[in-house]
């Protein structure tokens, strides 16, 4: 949670007063307090207002708002600034421009401009950090530091280059190991210095974004990249805590997004924030898996909703408006998957510039007679009647699906055998056979211990990092069931396939031997044809993408490929591993196939749903002391009808006794609370 003893779900978001006179605070206050908003992102984009020259700070006008909104019992989430850097940065220190793919360096403009590795910015932003926390640390008004805003981005400069070489010193030590890891014999790239060595750009080992050369060094630029950001954030970090020791300290993340290692960020976060803009069509499935993802960043501890639109966004293609009722269904679903913050980008809407026609809880109409000004008190306000009965309360998994950047990364830099091949898709299938029957799951990373979780799943480990193997190994052998997919166990974490057979280090685990791979093509399908009835899973069904063609090693056969020449060849395939098993999937199967599978492998480990639900309801849950917190999210437009079983409980929003059967109604909810969800 975000600090012992909060009294509630704290609710706001961002505020950005400075774009406003002052005449427009006192009116902004009154409408926070009628929408029962009880925190405020400051300061996020300020750092030009705050520091207009090389020495001089201005800060009154901060103390001017943070002391007007904690006056009317608003909090603050206080930004330290450092998102953009000034004009007069850019002009007097180019050093702090980044240089882009393509060789060409940037002028000053938009946000996210700033080299990581630039002398310049890393001596004035965590020097702005310090003089805020020097000046803040004891105003009462201070919840939760903001460092920076949505780090990304990526610079090829000279600094960079410096910088990459002596992070490859660091990891490989000498440039013989270098070399064997990059395997560098390959088309005469042997380095003999290290200088020698350049970013990976369009410059040098790439033809396009996703095609490179060399996907070791194309890969460690990633990893590089990633951490550069990371020693940004931690030096500001390490200014607040000297000042703040007992004030939380974040950054907003951003899902999956690509460029960084949230699990690796996440460590030096003293709790996790997100923001989450879904658009109309994204499948909630897939909001809900990168909310657990967010939770599992740090082993399960809830985190904040940091930024989401009360009504629709403006970077998209086609910002439609969220309807009536569905930003509280989706407050609450983050909620239910272990949020204890419901914030917005943004508490009023910007009057110019991109930002203009992004939805905010106060309308460019100024006042509070709108739709979307109701629908967020009403939020608000059942909000502070919830008090703190969720706060810091757990989501159960006995599933754990494991998330891998570096994965990710390797994937889709690489040379075969398949452009279509999309990681987060790939996890998302899985992740939404357990979400369609209502299973919990975590979200986990290679470090996370795997005791307390009775099903593991890897889709596509395609690179086996060192002691992981030996890790599920471990798992499997104490009566835990593990599933991998093809194209798993192929390289190591330099991207040098392990030799001897796929899946590599996997192959004793899994009890097959994989000697080709099939790459589809888009439309293309073959069969999956079940030798026996297995669970609820019999017949046919179809596959794409990727077919890889196995031999069973010790493994059972569960089906077999039904087409082409390697009809009859296994396809997936179970394998007895001291008390658990292992199973293998060789192709991408349609989601009733993967749905089948889930819930035959989950009954097995006596794993159950939360609720039978009909199509387009969701369950989750929470729990805290001994108590269930039961999320029921309607996340259709037409009422449903949800059969509690023998559940018995209280409907906590709307105060009532449950049980039996119950109505959602459209883009609506329950929460009901019971010591047994059985």
């Amino acid at each position: 949670m975000i600090n012992p003893g909060l009294p509630k779900i704290f609710y706001g978001g961002d505020y950005n007063p400075e774009q406003w006179e002052k005449k427009v605070w006192d009116e902004d206050v009154r409408l926070f307090k009628l929408a029962n908003i009880d925190i405020a992102t400051v300061n996020v984009f300020s750092w030009a207002l705050n520091q207009p020259d090389e020495t001089t700070y201005n800060f009154e006008w901060l103390d001017e708002v943070i002391d007007k909104l904690y006056q009317n019992g608003i909090f603050v989430c206080l930004a330290t600034s450092t998102a953009a850097h000034p004009a007069w940065m850019a002009t007097r220190y180019p050093d702090v421009l980044r240089v882009d793919f393509e060789g060409r360096k940037r002028k000053f403009g938009s946000r996210h401009n700033s080299c990581p590795n630039s002398p310049t910015y890393r001596k004035y932003a965590p020097l702005i950090a310090q003089k805020l926390a020097e000046r803040y640390k004891n105003h009462p008004a201070l919840l939760v530091w903001h460092v920076s805003n949505e780090y990304g981005g990526i610079c090829y400069c000279d600094n960079c280059a410096a910088a990459f070489r002596e992070w490859l010193k660091e990891r490989y030590g000498t440039l013989q190991a270098l070399n064997a890891a990059w395997y560098t014999s390959f088309w005469g790239h042997t380095f003999y210095d290290w200088d020698e060595i350049v970013p990976p750009s369009i410059l040098s080992e790439h033809s396009g974004p996703y095609r490179t050369s060399f996907q070791s060094i194309t890969l460690d630029y990633a990893r590089f990249n990633s951490d550069s950001l990371l020693a940004c954030y931690q030096l500001e970090y390490d200014e607040l805590k000297k000042q703040t020791p007992g004030v939380p300290i974040t950054t907003n993340l951003m899902g999956t997004y690509k460029p960084l290692d949230y699990f690796k960020w996440a460590k030096q976060m003293d709790v996790v924030s997100w923001d989450n803009y879904p658009a109309a069509d994204t499948p909630v499935s897939v909001t809900a898996m990168r909310h657990d993802l967010m939770r599992g960043l740090k082993d399960g501890q809830p985190f904040m909703l940091m930024e989401q639109t009360p009504s629709m966004q403006n970077w998209q293609p086609y910002n439609s408006l969220k309807r009536p009722g569905v930003m509280r269904l989706w407050s609450y679903q983050a909620v239910a998957h272990g949020a204890d913050t419901v914030m917005f980008f943004q508490l009023r809407r910007s009057r110019g510039a991109s930002e203009k026609y992004h939805g905010a809880v106060v309308e460019h109409v100024g006042h509070e007679n709108t739709r979307v000004f109701r629908e967020s008190a009403e939020l608000g306000a059942e909000l502070s009647r919830l008090e703190d009965k969720l706060l810091d309360s757990r989501v159960p998994a006995k599933v754990g699906i494991l998330f891998d950047w570096d994965n990710w990364w390797a994937i889709e830099n690489s040379s075969g055998p398949t452009i279509d091949l999309k990681y987060v898709d790939e996890v998302h299938k899985y992740y939404q056979a357990f979400y369609d029957q209502n299973i919990p799951v975590d979200m986990i990373g290679v470090d996370t211990t795997l005791a307390g979780y009775d099903l593991v799943i890897a889709p596509v480990l395609y690179m086996v990092k060192p002691g992981y193997a030996k890790k599920l190994e471990d798992f499997v052998k104490k009566g835990g069931v593990f599933l991998t997919t093809f194209f798993s166990g192929i390289v190591n974490e330099t991207d040098l396939v392990t030799l001897g057979g796929y899946p590599g280090e996997l192959r004793s685990l899994l009890g097959i031997w994989v000697e080709e791979i099939d790459a589809l093509f888009p439309g293309q399908k073959n069969r999956i044809v079940m030798k026996e009835k297995l669970g609820g899973l019999e017949g046919e069904y179809t596959c794409n993408l990727l077919c890889d063609l196995l031999h069973s090693e010790g493994a059972e056969v569960v089906a077999t490929y039904g087409d082409d020449f390697y009809q009859g060849m296994p396809v997936v395939t179970r394998n007895n591993f001291g008390k658990g098993q292992a199973w293998y999937v060789a192709s991408s199967p349609e989601p009733a196939f993967l749905k089948g599978l889930a819930g035959r492998i989950a009954a097995d480990k006596r794993i159950k749903p939360l609720l039978e639900t009909p199509p387009g309801v969701e369950a989750a849950a929470r729990t805290k002391d001994g108590e269930t917190f039961l999320f029921i999210l309607n996340h259709n437009r037409q009422p449903q009808t949800v059969d509690l079983a023998n559940l018995q409980g209280t409907d906590l929003l709307a105060n009532e006794a449950v049980s039996g059967s119950v109505d959602i109604p459209a883009s609506g909810l329950r929460i009901i609370s019971c010591s047994n969800p059985d």
